[in-house]
Formats: structure tokens, sequence, C-alpha cells
């Protein structure tokens, strides 16, 4: 998928989680590409919508890795992101150092 066709963190619904793929800062605020990468919107990091505003939608909370921030629309529009894969459910592995007592 190219980065044209991928979500931005503005279109999100409350309560779902993403994954962040990039930042496409606007043509008149470069600055915001750097700063939104230094607060941890970096390609792989994984995040979840908590909140919007009322009225308006204006501005979201959002989680991102173990902080939580408060953003203006127009700044998770910068944010590109793409849903998680869905995990496939795995048997639970004991400790190394369990495995190997059990011998």
């Amino acid at each position: 998928m190219s980065n044209d066709t991928k979500l931005t963190l503005d279109g999100m619904s409350i309560g779902r989680h993403f994954v962040v793929c990039g930042v496409r800062a606007p043509v008149n605020d470069p600055e915001w590409g750097p700063w939104l990468e230094e607060i941890g919107f970096i390609p792989g990091e994984e995040g979840r919508l908590m909140a919007r505003g009322l009225p308006g939608g204006d501005p979201l909370v959002v989680r991102i890795g173990l902080s939580t921030f408060a953003m203006r629309r127009a700044e998770a529009a910068c944010v590109l992101i793409e849903e998680p894969a869905a995990k496939s459910p795995q048997s639970p592995q004991l400790p190394k150092s369990h495995r190997e007592n059990a011998r």
C-alpha cells in the first residue's frame, strides 16, 4: 500500500488501535514532521485513539506507546496509519528455564 492510500489518524474511530506508518508534514508547517516523530509517532509504533473533544471532534486524545497526548485534528492528519494485523493465537510458552527442567 503506498502512502497516498494510507489512512490518517484524524479519520480513526474512537477506541481503535493503529500502527504508525509515517508522518507527512504540511508544506506550510514542515516542522510538524520532526516534532511528531520526537513525541513518538515513528513507523511501527502502536497507538490508540482514546477520545475526541466536543463539539467538532477537536482535539483528539491519542495514546502512543506509554504516553498520552491531546493533539489538534490538523496535526493528526499528518500521521499516516494502518490497522494492526490480526495476531494469530499462540499457545503459552513456559520460560526457557522451566522447559529445560521438564526434560
